[in-house]
């Protein structure tokens, strides 16, 4: 999956970079903001149709390469590639808001400049699609990072259990069983026998 996304997007920047060059420097050619759109078109052109068109083609010219020169092959098979980008390049056309005039200008160099650009990303595919593979995984791990953390703060502490040694802390005593404790006065203290007595028989 990871390889699929890196290739297709890596590719859909190029075919970009592409499009709008065309448009600048082909006035035959208006790309606009059509160039999003049609780009995207053109990368998956790229990746699944024109396999597909180009099989079909050299099956066809196949058929009769033993009645050819050596050159004459190479002619024919440069003449296949040409007309797979024509295809891709109608598809693009057909498919998008891009806007073409004249014959020359506009469908037969377009798909030239197609053919020299993927030349030369054909080159350079293993550096790109590195770099965007690296920026893919800065970007997920950075996504997972900011994931693990919100789930770390989200996480109440667990409560720090009492040590297996020490004791329980005694509960206070009530006020009451304080009092009990402590030990009465008599209310006759410092008085003598017979003032007790007379005290007792007056109550």
């Amino acid at each position: 999956m990871k390889t699929w996304i890196v290739r297709f997007v890596s590719l859909y920047v190029f075919n970009l970079v592409v499009l709008v060059l065309i448009g600048v420097l082909l006035t035959s050619v208006r790309v606009g903001w059509a160039a999003f759109w049609a780009a995207l078109v053109l990368t998956a052109a790229t990746i699944w149709l024109k396999p597909l068109v180009q099989r079909m083609f050299r099956s066809i010219a196949a058929r009769s390469a033993e009645r050819r020169t050596r050159l004459g092959e190479k002619l024919v098979q440069g003449l296949v590639v040409f007309v797979v980008e024509v295809v891709v390049w109608i598809a693009v056309v057909l498919l998008s808001g891009v806007d073409v005039r004249g014959f020359l200008w506009g469908w037969i160099i377009p798909p030239l400049a197609l053919l020299l650009a993927f030349a030369a990303y054909d080159l350079i595919d293993d550096r790109i699609e590195a770099r965007a593979g690296a920026l893919y995984d800065r970007a997920l791990g950075g996504r997972r990072g900011s994931t693990d953390g919100a789930t770390t703060r989200g996480t109440a502490a667990p409560p720090i259990p009492e040590p297996a040694g020490r004791p329980a802390a005694a509960a206070p005593r009530p006020a009451a069983s304080r009092a009990e404790e402590t030990p009465r006065k008599d209310r006759y203290d410092g008085l003598t026998e017979e003032q007790r007595r007379m005290l007792d028989d007056l109550g």
